[in-house]
């Protein structure tokens, strides 16, 4: 049967994906950043996991505002990149596995959570960056994915609790899949940052640890608070933080945290990064 090993959560900032291609990432400004990964890289290196759920929202490039689904969920065996317009060449694309995807849209439909499935579906930055991150450029990438997009960019948006509970029912889905599959689920997007409007640059480096704490010992925390109350503290962006929460959701009550990281500001931004098992490490 499919088991999840570990989830992580991760930025998926579109200069990312610049500073990677530009061969950046040990400058001053970049290398504590891309150092704070390397424990992950690591452990995935070691680990091997067959599929990455890949947790994000979509930025225009697939879905636009005139039709956003609250939840969407990729059905396909691969995945291209395109250029977003940020100047960058488009990576490999990314291999998919459309039988576990159908079937975890299937389960999680059966549990009252009616995803847009997706047989053909671009991804961006949202996706591409943390999988940059965390695995390298390939030509062939070392594992398999699934693309999972929550809307936090059209109002309304789903709640953080609502988030959560996508989690629970994942993690039911993905354990009822009969075939042996070790799964990763990482939760990217934020931490505090806005880039519009008189509160655009804003960090709140103190609520962003806070939300770390949350995910990793008491996701209640954050999940009880509304949208509104998450965007007066870490702003319009920064509400991307509630898909770690599907991430969250979808592990064990206690989990150990082999790795956190936090790094502020970069590109505006506050960046965390979480490694998190069920606690049998």
């Amino acid at each position: 049967m499919a088991k999840i090993i570990g989830g992580v959560t991760t930025s998926h900032i579109p200069a990312v994906g610049n500073a990677i291609s530009e061969g950046l990432t040990q400058e001053h400004y970049w290398k504590r950043f891309f150092d704070g990964y390397q424990p992950v890289k690591d452990w995935l290196a070691d680990k091997k996991p067959d599929v990455i759920i890949v947790v994000y929202n979509d930025h225009g490039l697939n879905f636009f505002l005139d039709k956003v689904p609250t939840f969407a969920i990729g059905c396909a065996d691969e995945y291209q990149n395109a250029d977003e317009g940020w100047g960058l060449k488009p990576t490999s694309p990314f291999a998919g596995d459309a039988e576990f995807s159908w079937h975890l849209a299937e389960s999680l439909i059966n549990q009252e959570f009616d995803m847009c499935t997706c047989q053909e579906m671009l991804v961006d930055h949202g996706f591409v960056n943390p999988m940059r991150v965390l695995f390298g450029d390939h030509e062939v990438w070392p594992v398999k994915t699934v693309p999972l997009v929550v809307n936090t960019v059209q109002h309304p948006l789903p709640s953080a609790e609502r988030c959560y509970k996508l989690g629970q029912a994942l993690k039911k889905a993905i354990e009822s899949y009969p075939e042996d599959l070790n799964v990763v689920v990482a939760g990217t997007g934020g931490m505090s940052h806005q880039l519009q409007g008189e509160r655009a640059g804003i960090i709140d480096v103190d609520y962003d640890l806070a939300t770390m704490e949350s995910i990793i010992n008491d996701p209640s925390w954050f999940y009880k608070q509304s949208n509104a109350e998450i965007i007066e503290k870490a702003g319009t962006e920064g509400i991307e933080t509630i898909m770690w929460l599907v991430m969250r959701g979808a592990l064990v009550d206690k989990v150990n945290c082999l790795h956190k990281h936090y790094h502020a500001p970069i590109s505006n931004t506050g960046a965390g990064v979480l490694l998190l098992t069920d606690g049998t490490d």
